[in-house]
């Protein structure tokens, strides 16, 4: 059930329902935990197909959490930008792109406008732009489209969470043989 429930939310790890992520509020949904109506970026839509995946009442986004906007992705304004790399960490999908004391760029079609770039930016070069609208003729396509999108980020989230585990380990392994020799200096 679980899998089902995140499947059906957009993916954005924007964390305004309440939880660290999409994932951990599908838990908490099927769990009993948290309401189908907590995620503004899913609006009306993901409520709907919350309801009617666990057979239950459909709800009014809760405004508590925020309210539901129209797709956006982050933009930098790159002459503003002083390369703090705040944003890039900030990222859960790994949509930035930069260096230290580089100007940073946004990969448009990887941002799930999640916003959390956006607060850690010191010098506030980061904007929210909404992506243009669709036609009534696309709606279609763009309903796979969006759910195509929600599992290459949900894909991007959880290769970044991977990479992030695999470089603590690295650095508690290097720091547990650091401490080992300096023990084995310290005997002889």
């Amino acid at each position: 059930m679980i899998e089902q429930i995140n499947a059906i939310l957009p993916q954005t790890q924007c964390g305004q329902c309440g939880f660290k992520g999409c994932r951990p509020y599908a838990e908490a949904i099927a769990s009993g935990i948290a309401e189908i109506n907590q995620c503004p970026p899913g609006g009306d839509e993901g409520i709907a197909q919350l309801a009617g995946l666990l057979e239950i009442s459909v709800k009014p986004l809760n405004p508590a959490f925020g309210e539901y906007k129209p797709k956006q992705v982050a933009f930098i304004i790159e002459e503003d930008c002083i390369g703090c790399v705040k944003c890039i960490a900030a990222c859960p999908v790994d949509a930035i792109l930069g260096a230290a004391k580089f100007m940073h760029t946004v990969i448009a079609n990887e941002c799930t406008g999640c916003e959390l770039c956006i607060s850690p930016c010191p010098v506030d070069c980061i904007e929210m732009r909404n992506v243009e609208a669709i036609v009534e003729t696309e709606l279609d396509f763009f309903k796979t489209q969006k759910y195509v999108a929600a599992q290459v980020a949900r894909s991007r989230y959880e290769a970044k969470v991977l990479r992030i585990d695999k470089e603590n380990q690295e650095k508690a392994e290097r720091a547990k043989q650091k401490r080992a020799a300096l023990l084995g200096s310290k005997a002889v």
